[in-house]
């Protein structure tokens, strides 16, 4: 690394940015708060043949 070079940490845009998680459709099925973003991704799982990556949960915020 040449020197006078300065590295970048990867820190977050703002000081409230938060982190989700990503959930399943077992999850958001067994969820007591269940959102409507959940319940979309739930019922598109539910159709044969679907392949889903998971969803974002609102109600799992992390700080960074």
């Amino acid at each position: 690394m040449a020197k006078g070079k300065k590295v970048k940490k990867n820190t977050p845009q703002h000081a409230n940015q938060v982190q989700l998680k990503i959930v399943t459709s077992h999850t958001c099925q067994v969820c007591k708060q269940q959102c409507a973003r959940g319940m979309a991704y739930l019922q598109q799982m539910s159709q044969p043949g679907a392949i889903g990556f998971g969803v974002p949960c609102i109600l799992t915020k992390q700080k960074q």
